[in-house]
């Protein structure tokens, strides 16, 4: 099915998030973002060849699966779902399966991926005018929503339309597993609440950076965290902080 606009009873819709994960409603409107994701000491999502299976211990892969559990839906880039065919799912612990989002301005996902062909949770893809129209059909044709995003000034699907569309539709936490180019993204337009980073005792040296290039220039500029938690778990160590508000500009 492919949609321009209109609410659609989401799975996920009225389901409320589990109290481990800190997450709650704020009334805003929006819906909630965290990003999760898997780096190495050094900053890296994955090798220089793109390999990233696994960074993390066991015990890390479970909380995602934990916090996959708790939300209305997981979210990835294109980049994502092309390198690692994630499947999205619940599996480590007990939980239902959030929806699955792609963001792929283009439709150039393979349609060979788990997301289409596993049919163990549903998935949309979000996506521009731009994609070609048989593109659209072929990956609804797979039993996927593909649903048509405002544009960014990029010709990017605009993430923060995005969010706002998933409101009415019973969406209100999203959790986003990556890429970089899509985390990158969503802090730079702060549309992130909160961000629960699992660190490894790894190093690779050259290779794919977890968040680019934000546009910050001065230290006073970076963004800083609120609520902020470490904690061991297995070998790795896990940040957990809610983004703070802007700083107030200061003259040195």
């Amino acid at each position: 099915m492919v949609r321009r606009a209109g609410p659609l009873a989401a799975p996920g819709e009225g389901r409320g998030v589990e109290a481990d994960t800190d997450m709650d409603d704020t009334g805003t409107g929006c819906t909630s973002v965290t990003v999760h994701y898997a780096q190495t000491l050094d900053g890296r999502i994955a090798t220089r060849t793109g390999h990233s299976q696994w960074i993390s211990c066991g015990e890390s892969l479970r909380l995602q699966h934990e916090l996959r559990a708790s939300h209305d839906a997981v979210l990835v880039g294109v980049d994502t779902a092309v390198a690692d065919n994630p499947r999205l799912t619940v599996r480590l612990v007990e939980g239902r399966s959030p929806l699955r989002i792609v963001v792929d301005s283009t439709l150039r996902i393979p349609l060979d991926r788990h997301l289409f062909v596993d049919r163990a949770a549903p998935t949309l893809v979000a996506t521009t005018a731009r994609a070609p129209a048989e593109r659209a059909r072929a990956i609804a044709a797979l039993g996927a929503e593909v649903l048509i995003v405002p544009e960014d000034a990029t010709g990017r699907v605009d993430l923060g339309a995005l969010l706002q569309m998933l409101r009415p539709r019973g969406v209100r936490t999203v959790m986003v597993e990556g890429g970089g180019t899509v985390i990158t993204s969503l802090l730079r337009d702060r549309l992130v609440e909160r961000m629960i980073v699992c660190i490894a005792p790894k190093l690779v040296g050259e290779g794919v950076d977890a968040v680019n290039d934000l546009n910050i220039l001065r230290m006073g500029e970076a963004l800083t965290f609120t609520d902020i938690e470490f904690d061991r778990l297995g070998d790795d160590l896990i940040f957990k902080g809610r983004l703070a508000p802007p700083a107030r500009p200061t003259h040195p």
